[in-house]
């Protein structure tokens, strides 16, 4: 079997691609692979704790790798390290990095890029799937999720700290994307049928932040909802 890495987020896509992938004969998931915000301790675009993410691992029975990034790295800097995470789990045996990617030609491209020259392949198993179907798969499969983050160029704050369920899908806006695939917002995973059990989770504070419009050289500004989520209990 094909040794490979999760791309993990801890959101639904990661997730479903991770429940096909484990059920590949042709493939062995081997951990998980997570970019982190070293500053905050958070999943980078998610703001997920780490605390949390290690929860989820955990429950998936997979090691946990994290791309330990500063706050808005340089281009040049984020790949240098990418290729050094790379190299490492290329030479580690790992031969694929599995990928929740949906459409976006253009991100996959600059995947597989940073792959070949780490020796490794990407695997994308949601690829080109509509992306309705897939959040109804994902609800079918038993899978829960909270929304931990969303663009208020799409959506507005009252979506933020939702379940990721029928209603949130019924009530989306013209226009945004089912699996928020163009970064209108992100997910947080707390069960489904790769857990060995829940991640008990409480709500915190909603928190607006802004971040520079990538491309337009820091002229604008892109502000984004994040729902804090606390491990609930002692």
């Amino acid at each position: 079997m094909i040794p490979a890495l999760m791309s993990w987020s801890g959101g639904k896509d990661s997730a479903l691609a991770l429940h096909h992938a484990r059920r590949d004969p042709r493939r062995r998931v081997a951990g998980l692979l997570t970019h982190v915000n070293a500053h905050y301790e958070r999943v980078s675009m998610h703001g997920v704790r780490t605390e949390l993410l290690a929860a989820q691992a955990q429950r998936l029975g997979l090691p946990l790798r994290q791309l330990r990034l500063p706050e808005n790295p340089p281009m040049a800097a984020y790949e240098q390290a990418l290729g050094a995470t790379l190299a490492e789990a290329r030479a580690q045996g790992v031969e694929e990095v599995v990928y929740g990617d949906i459409f976006l030609e253009d991100l996959r491209a600059y995947r597989e890029q940073q792959l070949a020259r780490a020796g490794l392949r990407g695997a994308f198993p949601l690829w080109q799937r509509v992306g309705a179907n897939l959040l109804r798969e994902f609800l079918d499969l038993g899978f829960r999720a909270v929304v931990v983050c969303v663009n208020e160029q799409w959506l507005d704050a009252s979506f933020c700290g939702r379940l990721l369920d029928r209603d949130f899908l019924r009530d989306l806006p013209p226009g945004v994307d089912p699996c928020g695939e163009n970064g209108e917002y992100h997910s947080f995973v707390f069960d489904g049928p790769d857990f060995s059990e829940p991640i008990e989770v409480v709500r915190g504070e909603l928190v607006r932040r802004t971040y520079p419009a990538p491309g337009v050289g820091g002229a604008m500004e892109l502000g984004f909802w994040f729902c804090d989520l606390l491990p609930a209990g002692p």
